[in-house]
């Protein structure tokens, strides 16, 4: 006899009986149909609750690897950090050599300024290094220098005297200019005790003294005829009171270095603006009337 048709569940067809509830598993047609169309629907998007729990069920929510997406309101994006706080991760070599440039500018600061208290290592040679400092100042240059032109009874000492006057007022305007461009502060080991100070000598970019020291040290090489020894001396009191700015405590080095650079070139635009009786004819016989 052959054997009866079996189900893919291994039971007779109609082993059920007359018992079976339509719709259930065990009844023949009409349950797989619900059911398909059930599944035909989920997927399509039907119904969004059986979307949810599809998406809850499912093995990639279950590890938290994606997020789910709710079905409220869109939650709004995070917002991004400033930009002033955000890591550069990419710093270009200038900045980092700018960087560098200025610790190694501060670490040598601070180690030369042995005289910028009187606790110091060399504070007993302070009140030297001040003396010093009084002798590069702008004070002293412009009224010396105004007094022997007003005592000078020759065309050449006078000529002399007063491109020396201009060379003065022309750094002392363009210092004072650089320093309220940049406004680096004084070294944090500096005492305020300077001689006459202006508003803008609360900065130290450049140094003054390094550019008076540099401007007037090449003027009286070009225009005084000197011996050696007094030509190595001016060179020498020029160096020294541009490194007495780092002791002091006054300046950084790269203050001191920049205000040398600045005078020497100074020095080069008056004399290409050399003031002289031809150039000039005005300025000369007011001066010779007064």
């Amino acid at each position: 006899m052959p054997s009866p048709r079996r189900t893919i569940e291994g039971r007779p067809l109609g082993a059920s009986g007359g018992n079976s509830v339509p719709g259930s598993p065990a009844h023949g047609g009409g349950g797989g149909r619900f059911e398909f169309q059930s599944l035909l629907s989920c997927r399509a998007g039907a119904d969004p609750a059986c979307a949810r729990l599809r998406a809850s069920d499912s093995p990639v929510h279950r590890r938290g690897s994606f997020p789910l997406t709710s079905a409220g309101p869109a939650q709004a994006a995070p917002a991004l950090p400033p930009e002033d706080d955000r890591m550069n991760l990419n710093p270009s070599f200038l900045g980092i050599a700018l960087r560098s440039l200025l610790a190694i500018d501060l670490w040598l600061s601070k180690k030369l300024g042995v005289c910028a208290g009187e606790s110091s290592a060399w504070g007993s040679v302070r009140p030297l290094m001040k003396l010093l400092e009084i002798s590069g100042h702008g004070i002293p240059w412009l009224l010396g220098t105004l007094y022997c032109l007003l005592r000078s009874d020759s065309w050449a000492g006078r000529e002399v005297l007063m491109n020396l006057l201009f060379a003065l007022l022309l750094d002392l305007l363009l210092v004072a200019a650089l320093k309220g461009l940049v406004r680096r502060r004084r070294p944090a080991h500096n005492q305020m005790d300077m001689f006459f100070t202006l508003s803008v000598d609360k900065y130290s970019f450049p140094s003054g003294h390094a550019t008076r020291a540099a401007l007037v040290s090449r003027f009286i090489l070009k225009h005084l005829v000197l011996a050696i020894p007094l030509r190595v001396l001016v060179v020498l009191w020029a160096f020294v009171l541009g490194l007495s700015r780092v002791m002091l405590g006054r300046h950084n080095v790269t203050d001191v270095a920049f205000g040398f650079f600045v005078g020497y070139m100074l020095y080069s635009i008056v004399d290409y603006c050399w003031l002289s009786p031809h150039s000039v004819p005005v300025l000369f016989l007011l001066w010779n009337q007064q």
